[in-house]
């Protein structure tokens, strides 16, 4: 019987619905995010938000668009605002029973109440719109809560993007520090009365340098630690190092016409010996034998018992702690003591996710007049830090130029122009997939390959392993790693390929190697064609060059020619799957 023109019609309709939808929910990004999301149907290009400048306010405007583009900030912003709310207001605006010193009740409430915290995250998401049309919005809201916050105005004349950037991961961090604390007090009353952090109870102040774990920080992501350790020439003495944190590293720039980020790097990182310098065990050392001579010239018995005591005493603070100078024992003079050659060495202990540099180019004259360092800073795509055994790599983000004199001038900012998960939908049944997915079907049909045996027991993956392995779990606040690259998914299928002929061979039939080998290409034309939805990575290259209200296109090579204009650079932590060159 033929079929009626309604039927055919009705069952075209849900058979385009159908492939529409599957499209949608399999491979979304490739109209959304794709090459096709530059330009709108009428051919303009699509842009950014852009930030009005309505009061000399382009140090500000430079800043916040160089940390939209920053996918591990977000990130932070996004989870502890989500934590406070889970927790509930009455965590956080409670003040502790015990203050620190220098430390008010409302100011630790106003800490851990996080205002900046959440109108950077309302800024950020504002500026991260995909307008079809140009916009512009304000920075005002941002000022305003900067204002509340520290109860002043935030100053026009003097304008320096660094400075606003220090109060802003300055302020982030405390509340961050300060909620940290809050949650200790809640969780462990009888243990955080004081109101310091539990991990920094457990841990030493002042380690031994050779004993730190050099790691990541994984709280705010712009905190790192440093410490520096001198250490005698002469007698081998380190001492105890000291730790500072930071989160923004001012690195000075050279008198020179032309210098490169990594001898930048080195007047900071770099060791240096100094002269003439008096060590405390050299000191103890010398305090020893001037006792000892003092002992051979005693005339009574009880100088001799005093000065024998004090040598011991002497002795005991070498063995110990040659830092701390004994009680009781009188030392000769200072001017005494020998002098020697040190060695002082600055590394970093604690490396951020994400690492805020500023060039420091204020040159000062006779007269104490400042003038701006005009030589030109090469810096490149990829930075290396740490050392040998703990080598971290950091891909550049963000740039915040300045045009102009030290006194006077213009900011503008490059920001990279990429998208990360959660932010785009690379697979929108991950996040469940991944808590149900047995009940979950996945995006391509699991191949049905019939069970090897072994030694005469069958085995064979059921329903829920199938289909866990080969859906996505990519979960909505899960790292903002890319997926790895072709390579590495070549050698997984020639390793996996390798070990599996290696098994059939000892322990399968040739029959039942025919049929495991027949099966294979089958699996392979179905990932092939799977893999068609998929849209190919490729090399970003596209940046955006913004002042104020102005957008433009820019590629890599004109964000890494702006050698005499740099002034702030930001690099976030590669991790492995990362494409290097995006």
């Amino acid at each position: 019987m033929p079929d009626k023109p309604t039927t055919v019609v009705a069952y075209a309709a849900g058979a385009s619905l159908a492939a529409i939808a599957a499209f949608y929910v399999f491979g979304p990004t490739f109209f959304i995010d794709g090459e096709n999301s530059y330009h709108t149907n009428d051919g303009r290009k699509r842009t950014i938000i852009g930030l009005s400048n309505p009061a000399n306010d382009c140090f500000i405007n430079s800043v916040l668009q160089a940390l939209a583009g920053l996918g591990d900030l977000r990130l932070y912003l996004i989870k502890e605002l989500h934590r406070r709310q889970l927790d509930g207001p009455e965590i956080y605006e409670s003040a502790p029973s015990l203050l620190r010193k220098g430390e008010k009740a409302d100011k630790v409430v106003n800490l851990q109440k996080g205002p900046i915290t959440k109108a950077l995250k309302e800024m950020l998401d504002a500026l991260n719109e995909r307008p079809i049309y140009k916009k512009t919005i304000s920075a005002r809201p941002m000022i305003e809560a900067l204002e509340r916050a520290f109860q002043t105005r935030i100053s026009r004349n003097q304008q320096d993007a660094q400075e606003f950037l220090q109060i802003v991961l300055e302020r982030l961090c405390d509340e961050y520090h300060a909620a940290q604390r809050a949650r200790s007090r809640n969780l462990h009353p009888e243990q955080a009365e004081d109101g310091e952090p539990l991990e920094r109870k457990t841990t030493g102040l002042a380690p031994a340098l050779s004993e730190v774990s050099v790691g990541t920080n994984e709280g705010f992501p712009f905190e790192g630690r440093m410490e520096s350790q001198i250490q005698c020439m002469r007698c081998g003495f380190r001492t105890k190092p000291s730790v500072t944190t930071f989160v923004s590293l001012t690195l000075n720039v050279p008198m020179k016409s032309t210098t490169s980020l990594d001898n930048c790097f080195d007047g900071l990182l770099k060791s240096e010996e100094i002269d003439d310098f008096k060590c405390d065990k050299c000191r103890l050392k010398h305090a020893l034998e001037w006792k000892n001579n003092k002992i051979k010239s005693a005339t009574t018995e009880k100088e001799r018992t005093e000065l024998e005591k004090e040598g011991e005493r002497i002795q005991q603070a070498l063995d110990e702690d040659p830092e701390q100078a004994p009680e009781g024992v009188t030392l000769p003079d200072s001017s005494l003591a020998p002098k020697c050659k040190i060695k002082k060495s600055t590394r970093i202990t604690m490396f951020p996710k994400v690492i805020a540099i500023h060039l420091s180019r204020s040159m000062f004259d006779r007269e104490s007049y400042s003038t701006k360092n005009m030589a030109k800073v090469s810096y490149t795509q990829r930075l290396r830090l740490g050392g040998l055994l703990n080598e971290k790599w950091y891909k550049l983000l963000g740039v915040v130029c300045h045009k102009g004199s030290h006194h006077s001038g213009h900011y503008e900012s490059f920001r990279r122009n990429h998208l990360y998960p959660p932010f785009s939908t690379p697979d929108a049944f991950s996040a469940y997939a991944t808590r149900n997915p047995s009940t979950v079907p996945s995006a391509t049909p699991s191949p049905s390959i019939k069970a090897i045996q072994t030694n005469g027991a069958s085995t064979a993956a059921g329903p829920s392993e199938t289909q866990s392995s080969s859906s996505s779990a990519i979960s909505l606040l899960a790292s903002n790693s890319r997926p790895t690259s072709k390579k590495d998914e070549v050698k997984g299928d020639s390793s996996s390929t390798k070990s599996t002929n290696n098994d059939a061979q000892t322990e399968t039939s040739p029959l039942q190697k025919t049929e495991t080998q027949t099966s294979r290409p089958q699996i392979r034309t179905q990932e092939a064609s799977a893999s068609k939805f998929r849209r190919r990575k490729k090399s970003n290259d596209r940046w955006w060059r913004i002042s104020d209200d102005k957008i433009k296109e820019a590629r890599t090579s004109d964000v890494l020619s702006m050698q005499r204009e740099v002034y702030l650079l930001f690099y976030e932590l590669e991790r492995p799957g990362d494409d290097a060159a995006s």
